[in-house]
């Protein structure tokens, strides 16, 4: 896992990016992959239907609430022997 894209886009943030970015950080800071792992925070990838919307990786995510956040990032994680 080298990249994760947080929609922070009103729609996406208030239905739940705000607390994925926590689950984010958390899981990163956790595993010691605060270094190697990049986040950013953009204003609107354009499926604020979807939201909350992520990427990992480049793959797009849509309607991610916390407990999928988590299951995510493990399952990236694990995928590349980092979990």
């Amino acid at each position: 896992m080298n990249e994760i894209q947080i929609c922070m886009g009103s729609s996406c943030f208030a239905r739940g990016n705000k607390q994925n970015l926590h689950v984010v950080r958390e899981f990163l800071r956790e595993r010691g992959l605060e270094a190697r792992v990049v986040v950013r925070g953009g204003l609107c990838h354009g499926r604020c239907s979807l939201g909350p919307h992520l990427i990992i990786d480049g793959h797009a995510y849509e309607q991610v609430d916390p407990n999928a956040c988590l299951d995510l990032l493990r399952r990236h994680a694990e995928s590349e022997g980092a979990g």
